[in-house]
């Protein structure tokens, strides 16, 4: 069971991204990384994006042991935010296709937005010269998402809850506990709240919540570990610490610039995560493979990308 995986501290949960609808793309990362021995993985909260995972983790032959978590949004969180070009402010200068580290812009007549590839991170936007892309968030109605997602078989439901609206978090929330009586997992990081405000919202959270049916992911800053080094992972642990400290009723997951280091700085700042969330930086050292469309019906390349993926797993499983 998961909750068993959590006890035990030998969770390593792959994001596949809260926005990506790619799905030829998850069922090949989901296959790879089972393959490799993870056992949890975050989808986008999509239907068939589900049925892609669960696809992987037939392809991959391993049934028992393997989790899937959905993850669900709220305004203002980065991880449902779209990018959208103005095309009368663009100059086709291309540093957004250049810089996009998922391939989600593409050149026609005109840059382009493939919105299934766009996950959210911003950098098109943050870097583009004439201020032409804007980030727009992608709204759910969880009444209508919910009962589909959680009839397909999920395990876990993740709520990314980066607002400075108290009174919506709480709506969403209580909506979420009354869908599904799973675990769930509230995604929360530092860049709209201080840390006060932080460890209360989360008690108040948990409050309508048994003990240790809720998992606290603690983000450091979402989207950005593409790079394997200590700095790139400090916040994540900050996060997972202040949590830590405060002896809260949940589990702690560690995410959001996360790598092969995460681990390593943790445990040196006595910080013991129950689990380690990667996304970036998993999907980046197997992002050549993932290229192949074809990818999936050749054994001898998908057995290479396998053990990329397996050396980043133990990696971490042998510092935890």
């Amino acid at each position: 069971m998961l909750k068993d995986l959590l006890d035990n501290k030998k969770c390593f949960k792959l994001v596949c991204g809260a926005g990506n609808e790619d799905a030829q793309e998850v069922e090949k990362l989901v296959t790879i990384y089972s393959l490799a021995g993870c056992n949890f993985f975050d989808l986008c909260a999509k239907t068939e994006i589900v049925d892609a995972a669960k696809r992987g983790l037939e392809r991959a032959g391993i049934k028992e042991d393997r989790y899937l978590c959905v993850s669900i949004g709220i305004d203002g969180d980065p991880h449902i935010t779209k990018a959208v070009i103005d095309q009368g402010k663009c100059v086709k200068c291309g540093k957004c296709k250049l810089i996009c580290p998922h391939d989600a812009i593409i050149e026609l007549d005109k840059y382009k937005v493939k919105k299934e590839r766009c996950i959210g991170c911003g950098q098109c936007a943050s870097n583009c010269p004439k201020q032409a892309i804007e980030m727009i968030s992608q709204l759910q109605d969880y009444k209508e998402v919910l009962p589909k997602i959680i009839e397909k078989g999920i395990d876990c439901i993740e709520f990314h809850a980066i607002s400075t609206d108290e009174k919506d978090v709480m709506e969403k929330w209580l909506q979420i506990n009354e869908y599904f009586d799973g675990m769930l997992c509230i995604s929360l990081d530092r860049s709209e709240l201080g840390d006060k405000k932080l460890k209360e919202r989360v008690s108040k959270m948990l409050s309508i919540r048994k003990p240790y049916t809720t998992i606290i992911q603690a983000d450091g800053i979402a989207m950005s570990g593409s790079n394997d080094e200590f700095g790139t992972t400090l916040q994540a642990v900050a996060t997972a610490q202040l949590f830590q400290n405060a002896k809260m009723p949940a589990y702690i997951m560690m995410s959001g610039g996360t790598n092969t280091k995460s681990i390593e700085l943790a445990s040196s700042c006595d910080v013991h995560p129950h689990c380690l969330a990667v996304g970036s930086y998993a999907r980046k050292i197997v992002k050549e493979y993932l290229q192949d469309d074809n990818l999936l019906d050749k054994p001898d390349k998908l057995s290479k990308a396998a053990e990329i993926a397996k050396s980043l797993v133990d990696t971490v499983m042998k510092e935890k």
